[in-house]
């Protein structure tokens, strides 16, 4: 989190941290030679209840001018996402997983997704998440986005020539703001801010997740996100309704998100 903002959620970040720690190495080290696909998932469970601390549910910035948020700032649930444009199983998500989350839960209003830059692979990762964030000041974040987790994208690097071919396939359209965002200062303390959250909450390697305050190791499968999802709506709505109901109805959540 910012150092200008007091953290007041210190036990649910320490539960949170334990559980990000000590499972984000199985969530995100590479299969054992000769082992096929992305098989290494972490040892989270698959209860939607479990693991909830509704105190982190603060970490959702629910900004509306969030150029790097997709979804109703209003949606009952927010999933913040800690990831690498380096890392494969975050491809991986970004592939496989996060389109159809989109589709079923952003499209309808249950769900907003707020990006985090964590780089954690060196000078790489570090340019791509200020390129990612100079693309997102020209409204065209996620269509970076897209294209820096294509297939074979990491493969090719990101050097400058390359983050400029990712810009202009993204549809950034003023290249010359586009490379003086990238590497102006606005850019870094962005992307600072996001690494210092996601190091706050204990995540070590990447993709992390919080889903309405229940923290979410690795590439888990497509069902651990929507039950945790599902499960989080139906809390949301019992809150909302004055009735309680489960982990999640016990904290303080912020107000409302965008779509870019």
């Amino acid at each position: 989190m910012s150092k200008s903002k007091p953290i007041v959620i210190v036990s649910g970040v320490a539960a949170a941290a334990v559980l990000l720690g000590v499972v984000s190495y199985t969530a995100t080290k590479p299969a054992a030679p000769g082992a096929s696909g992305s098989s290494a998932v972490a040892e989270v469970s698959a209860d939607p209840s479990a693991g909830v601390y509704a105190e982190l549910e603060a970490y959702a910035r629910r900004d509306a001018s969030d150029r790097l948020a997709l979804g109703r700032a209003d949606a009952p649930v927010v999933l913040i996402e800690y990831a690498d444009f380096k890392c494969g199983y975050c491809g991986k998500f970004a592939r496989d997983t996060e389109p159809v989350l989109v589709k079923k839960y952003v499209d309808d209003g249950t769900l907003r997704i707020e990006w985090r830059n964590f780089p954690i692979f060196g000078e790489e990762s570090e340019a791509v998440a200020r390129a990612s964030w100079a693309a997102g000041q020209q409204g065209r974040f996620w269509q970076f986005h897209r294209a820096a987790y294509a297939e074979g994208a990491k493969e090719k690097g990101f050097g400058k020539e390359r983050l400029a071919a990712l810009a202009e396939e993204a549809g950034v359209p003023d290249a010359a703001r586009f490379a003086k965002d990238t590497d102006g200062a606005a850019a870094r303390e962005a992307v600072r801010a996001d690494q210092e959250q996601g190091y706050s909450l204990g995540a070590t390697s990447t993709p992390s997740f919080l889903v309405n305050g229940r923290p979410i190791a690795g590439a888990q499968p497509l069902e651990t996100f929507t039950e945790t999802i599902e499960a989080a709506a139906k809390a949301a709505k019992a809150k909302a309704s004055g009735g309680g109901g489960g982990p999640a109805a016990t904290g303080s959540a912020k107000p409302s998100p965008g779509t870019p």
